[in-house]
C-alpha cells in the first residue's frame, strides 16, 4: 500500500473493495485487541492478492481462515497432526512436499512456547489451565523431534529450519508470514520476534515488510507464582516478510541455534 495519501493504492481487499483515495477509516493499524482471526485477514488485505497461491503449513484447526471465504485463496493447509491437516497426511513445516518456486504465501505459526518441545510429557505445557486454548489451537499434542536442541533453542531451531524451507518453495517475489511470541524461559527474557527477523534477514535473505501486535482481550491466568520477576506476556506478532525491496544497506547479526 503507498503511503502516499495522494496517490493511487493498490491494496486488494477479500471483499475485492479497493478504495482510490485512502481514509482514516480505511487505514490498517498495527495494534489490535482482537482474535488472531480478526487480525490475519487484516494482514492479507495490506499484503497477499487474493486468488494467491497460499500454503499454510501449520494449518491446526484452520483459526486464521475463519473469517476469509473459501475462494479468496488457492489454499494448502497442512499440519503435524494428521487429524488436523486438510490432506489427511502427517507434513513437517521443515520438509513440505512441494516444489521449489511455487508459491505466492507461506503461513507459519508452530508452538512457540518451549513447553511444547519438552522430552518430558509429563512436563509438556498446555495440558489444562491458561494454556488448554493454546494446545487446542496450535499443538499437536505430541512432543516434536527438535534434533539435540532443548528449550528457547529448539523453539529457535524450528522457526529457523521452517524459515528455511519456506524459503525453497516461495516464489521470488513471494511473502512468508510468520505468527510467534516471545517468552521467557529458564527465568531469561527471549525475545522471540527480534531473533526471528534477525535469522531470517542475515541467514536467508528477507526484509521484514511489516509487523502486527495482537493484544489478548482478557488476561493471562496465573497459580504458583509467588515473585514475578517478568511481565507477563499477553500480546503476539505476526511478521511479514519477502525478499523485494530490501533496503541493501540494512544488515543484522544472525542468531545461533543449537
Amino acid at each position: 500500500m503507498s503511503d502516499d495519501a495522494d496517490g493511487p493504492s493498490p491494496q486488494t481487499t477479500l471483499t475485492g473493495e479497493a478504495p482510490t483515495e485512502l481514509t482514516t477509516d480505511d487505514l490498517i493499524v498495527s495494534a489490535h485487541q482482537a482474535r488472531n482471526d480478526e487480525v490475519f485477514p487484516k494482514v492479507l488485505d495490506l499484503h497477499v492478492e487474493t486468488g494467491s497461491k497460499v500454503a499454510d503449513v501449520t494449518y491446526g484447526r484452520g483459526v486464521f481462515w475463519k473469517q476469509i471465504p473459501e475462494t479468496a485463496f488457492d489454499l494448502y493447509g497442512t499440519d503435524l497432526d494428521p487429524d488436523k491437516s486438510p490432506s489427511g497426511e502427517s507434513v513437517d513445516c521443515r520438509d513440505l512436499p512441494y516444489e521449489d518456486n511455487s508459491f505466492d504465501v507461506v503461513v507459519l505459526d508452530p508452538p512457540y512456547a518451549e513447553g511444547f518441545y519438552r522430552r518430558n510429557k509429563d512436563m509438556l505445557a498446555g495440558g489444562d489451565g491458561s494454556h488448554s486454548n493454546f494446545r487446542e489451537h496450535y499443538s499437536n499434542g505430541e512432543v516434536v523431534d527438535t534434533k539435540g536442541s532443548k528449550y528457547h533453542g529448539a523453539v529457535i531451531d524450528l522457526y529457523c529450519a521452517a524459515g528455511a524451507e519456506a524459503k525453497r518453495v516461495l516464489k521470488d517475489d513471494g511473502t512468508l508470514i510468520v505468527k510467534t511470541q516471545d517468552e521467557v524461559s529458564a527465568n531469561t527474557q527471549e525475545l522471540t520476534h527480534v531473533q526471528i527477523i534477525n535469522f531470517y534477514e542475515s541467514q536467508l535473505g528477507f526484509y521484514t515488510k511489516d509487523l502486527f501486535v495482537t493484544v489478548r482481550s482478557n488476561t493471562p491466568a496465573v497459580s504458583g507464582v509467588y515473585n514475578q520477576v517478568h511481565a507477563r506476556k499477553n500480546h503476539s506478532y505476526f511478521l511479514v516478510f519477502n525478499f523485494d525491496n530490501k533496503p541493501t544497506n540494512t544488515q543484522y547479526a544472525g542468531v545461533a541455534t543449537e
